[in-house]
């Protein structure tokens, strides 16, 4: 059976997929433009299911609402239930649509929502309807893109691990912190950890005090996260890495996410802060699941010699996550000395692709390509080296 009906940017419609009409068991999807009414149903699945931060109701309406995202929600139906549902956005790449996450490269660790009674990953014949469906809906459509894909969330094996595409690039790193604090410490050097952490402490005296701040008031989140923006344009710009919180539109989503957190309970998104002697020094940005945190950003001020306030503010959220009883501490994508020396687990992340036609298959062939050598450039420390060094010196030049 298929309804179509018009809904302005795009179509929502009810496709039954591969086998005949008749026939009870045909995997049934349903794409659906943003509206009021299909984030309701869709927050609705979503509160009993199990998702990505990126796929959280309050991330995918705070993306549609400000940056003018052309949004699709998408739900896969077993027995007349829904089992799995996904939050696309439709975007233009040159000549090409892509359907993404909704964040593009801010949405990492994705895991789209699935029923915890589910029954499995999609299967085969779902995965040809979930195409089928988007296809029809959305014409337009080149690529759909699902980077960065978590293979596991709370126990519950990804949706789409049947449809993996190919190895995400970059390495996501974690620590494990079942038994508590001190057994993590234990496990990742607590005598080094110590030191610095107490050198620290009395350095921070020194220059003032210190006070450790979890945004709880619209007050705080505007604060911090507008001091975050400015020291990470810095930062970024000295490295000569382009600024992907620069945008204007980028900066009110974020402001608009971590509002929008405050009246949510559980709380999705938290900001944390470390100020010394009345300054912000380092910030970090999290999303909060059943069983972990994850550091989705983070910023310092490093014009202090001698101290590294980063370090002190990821030991205080480490032993916050181990107070709450959270078995994760996840650092998120992105290989850095700093995370190696906290972390003790390696998740290779994996991406899905689905080629919607001929356009979306040579897009695909360059991404293959594309994504190989990031990869083999990331796993060289010698070539990795070169590229920032290559990367500084550009934007030396440029200043």
């Amino acid at each position: 059976m298929v309804n179509v009906e018009a809904t302005g940017r795009t179509v929502a419609m009810r496709f039954a997929g591969a086998a005949t009409r008749h026939d009870a068991s045909a995997p049934v999807v349903n794409v659906t433009a943003a509206s009021d009414s299909a984030f309701g149903q869709y927050a609705n699945f979503c509160a009993q299911a199990v998702h990505g931060p990126a796929q959280h109701p309050v991330w995918v309406r705070a993306w549609n609402d400000t940056t003018a995202a052309d949004v699709l929600l998408v739900t896969v139906e077993r027995s007349g239930r829904t089992a799995f549902a996904l939050a696309l956005e439709v975007v233009a790449t040159g000549p090409f649509r892509i359907a993404q996450m909704p964040g593009g490269r801010h949405a990492n660790g994705n895991f789209v929502a699935v029923a915890r009674d589910a029954g499995g990953p999609m299967t085969q014949a779902e995965g040809k309807a979930l195409r089928d469906a988007i296809r029809r809906a959305r014409p337009d459509i080149d690529l759909v893109v699902i980077e960065r894909q978590n293979p596991t969330q709370e126990g519950l094996e990804n949706p789409l691990s049947d449809f993996a595409t190919a190895r995400s690039p970059n390495v996501s790193l974690s620590v494990n912190l079942e038994g508590g604090f001190d057994a993590t410490l234990e496990r990742v050097g607590a005598k080094r950890k110590l030191k610095k952490y107490r050198l620290h402490l009395r350095k921070f005296e020194t220059m003032g005090g210190y006070r450790l701040v979890r945004a709880g008031t619209p007050d705080e989140i505007r604060r911090i996260i507008d001091e975050f923006f400015a020291i990470k344009a810095e930062r970024l710009r000295k490295a000569g890495i382009a600024d992907s919180f620069g945008a204007p539109e980028i900066q009110a989503f974020f402001r608009r996410l971590f509002l929008d957190a405050l009246a949510t309970q559980p709380r999705p998104y938290e900001l944390h802060a470390l100020e010394v002697g009345g300054a912000i020094r380092a910030i970090n940005g999290c999303s909060v699941t059943a069983n972990s945190v994850v550091c989705e950003f983070g910023g310092i001020r490093d014009d202090e010699p001698g101290t590294s306030p980063g370090f002190f503010l990821e030991y205080e959220c480490v032993r916050e996550a181990c107070e709450e009883g959270k078995t994760v501490y996840d650092f998120s994508v992105g290989d850095e000395p700093y995370k190696r020396s906290w972390c003790d687990t390696e998740t290779w992340q994996f991406d899905t692709m689905m080629p919607m036609n001929l356009k979306g298959r040579l897009l695909l062939a360059g991404k293959l390509v594309r994504g190989r050598l990031v990869h083999r450039i990331k796993s060289s420390d010698r070539l990795w080296s070169l590229v920032k060094r290559l990367r500084a010196a550009t934007t030396r030049h440029a200043t």
